[in-house]
């Protein structure tokens, strides 16, 4: 019995020797690994570069997490449940009256989510073909250093029909993120779901628990309390948020409260578990001790995102995770191998599409001309809640640990004429800048377009403009970004409509 096993393992490795050998071969002049936000873009900028260029793509749809189940299916959720919410609660103060009933159609409602997705997807196919990339659908891992195989996956649609070998002169490493689990708490993306499942919910549910107060929780949360849900936000930290400026997610916190929301900040969850179709929560808090138990129809687990390298092979390269489970790289976004580059979410920064994608530009630069370049104190972050709060630069915070004195400009909504014409005035604009040089350091807004209008204050963080710079710019009027203008007023002097 132990010849014949042995013979079997032998045979075993042979003939998976022999398959590799077999296994059709491609040469390219890069190999993008992924193909989300920084993947695809990173494709598409090799190509334009003048590289032979191919992308690996396991999912079958191109886009990434953000394109298929993160960052757009979120906001077409987002945008039409406020639609529901402005038509039930706010036409009639517009002077607009809806005979009948306001409803929901979940079932359309997630189709124009889906319709969305599947067009967008589809359009960065166009632009691989426009763009002469190679698209291979399969599990793209690493044959060797130089090599990357590609595995047939059953059931995906249009995959590859055989094992490939890819040989490249330079390959890019830009396999993202999956969903953070919580231990001990098993989600079926029925009742206890991850951000995915929450996209894709086929009712309305009565009471919604979410684990996490960051930017995908508050989201989700968003979009289920315009929709009638009950939204409970379970935080262990002291605030919602995250990497926001506190003055800013105190306020985020106020508005989100009135519309519904109820939080328990300083809290610690030490189980959930689904009975039937009830989950029951366990809490502690923190400070306290105090435990209790919640209960939910739905409970959204939504603590952050990993660096997801399974299947990579990158172990077989020897090359070097750090404890977040993140590949290393030098500032040229190089492994040991100065030929194997890494981007996005599977590196260090923050877990941005916008990130990633300017990773990918740079990452091939380099390969092109030696040179790229990404700022790094310069990504914004948006949060598309209502009001939206978006932000970048500084905070407060940060620059009180940094010891660099700093002068604050504010300015409100309520101030702002467009804002008033629309109804929509919550929120305000706060500056920060320095002191001695009144140059921008941070910008941090809440209300109406702020993911719009934070541009503005990237583009003025970039070439170091200072707050007067931003005032003496002519701001069209009746705009809301009149309100940015005026807030660098309040920065460095006064403001005019305030």
């Amino acid at each position: 019995m132990l010849r014949l096993n042995l013979q079997r393992n032998i045979s075993k490795r042979a003939f998976s020797q022999a398959s590799t050998l077999l296994a059709a071969k491609k040469q390219h002049d890069v190999v993008i690994i992924g193909g989300g936000p920084g993947g695809y873009v990173a494709a598409i900028k090799a190509a334009q570069l003048g590289f032979d260029t191919a992308c690996v793509e396991k999912r079958g749809r191109l886009g990434g997490t953000c394109l298929n189940v993160g960052c757009i299916p979120s906001k077409a959720l987002l945008n039409n449940s406020h639609l529901y919410h402005q038509m039930k609660h706010d036409a009639k103060q517009r002077g607009i009256d809806i005979q009948g009933e306001v409803s929901v159609n979940v079932a359309q409602f997630q189709k124009a989510k889906d319709t969305a997705v599947k067009q967008l997807t589809g359009g960065i196919e166009m632009l691989f073909k426009k763009n002469k990339v190679t698209y291979y659908k399969g599990l793209g891992s690493f044959e060797d250093e130089n090599s990357v195989k590609v595995s047939p996956i059953e059931g995906l649609e249009d995959g590859i029909a055989e094992e490939t070998i890819l040989e490249a002169k330079n390959i890019v490493v830009a396999t993202g993120s999956e969903v953070t689990p919580f231990p001990g708490i098993q989600i079926d993306e029925e009742r206890i779901v991850s951000s995915t499942g929450a996209l894709s919910l086929k009712e309305v549910p009565k009471r919604l628990a979410i684990i996490g107060g960051g930017i995908i929780g508050l989201e989700m949360g968003s979009v289920y309390s315009r929709l009638g849900s009950k939204v409970t936000v379970v935080e262990f930290l002291p605030k919602i948020g995250a990497s926001m400026d506190d003055e800013v997610a105190a306020s985020t916190q106020k508005f989100l409260k009135k519309q519904g929301f109820d939080f328990k900040l300083g809290t610690k969850v030490l189980s959930g578990e689904r009975n039937g179709d009830v989950v029951k929560i366990e809490v502690e808090n923190v400070k306290s001790g105090k435990k209790e138990t919640l209960e939910a129809d739905v409970l959204l687990v939504a603590i952050g995102r990993r660096p997801y390298i399974e299947g990579l092979g990158a172990e077989k390269l020897g090359l070097e995770v750090d404890k977040r489970g993140r590949l290393v790289i030098d500032d040229q976004f190089n492994t040991k191998f100065p030929h194997i580059k890494v981007i996005g979410d599977v590196t260090f920064g923050p877990m941005l599409a916008h990130k990633a994608e300017e990773e990918g530009i740079a990452a091939v630069e380099y390969l092109k001309t030696g040179h790229g370049h990404v700022n790094y104190g310069n990504i914004p972050s948006v949060m598309y809640s209502h009001p939206e709060v978006a932000w970048v630069g500084k905070t407060e915070e940060q620059l009180k640990e940094a010891k660099i004195s700093y002068k604050v400009g504010k300015f409100p909504f309520i101030a702002n004429s467009r804002a008033k014409t629309n109804m929509d005035s919550e929120g305000f604009v706060k500056i920060l800048i320095d002191a001695d040089t009144e140059r921008l350091l941070g910008a941090h807004i809440i209300g109406p377009n702020a993911g719009e209008m934070i541009a503005e204050a990237g583009l003025a963080l970039e070439y170091g403009a200072s707050a007067e710079d931003i005032a003496r710019v002519c701001h069209a009027h009746p705009t809301l970004s009149e309100a940015f203008k005026e807030a660098n007023l309040a920065a460095y002097s006064k403001p005019i409509n305030f």
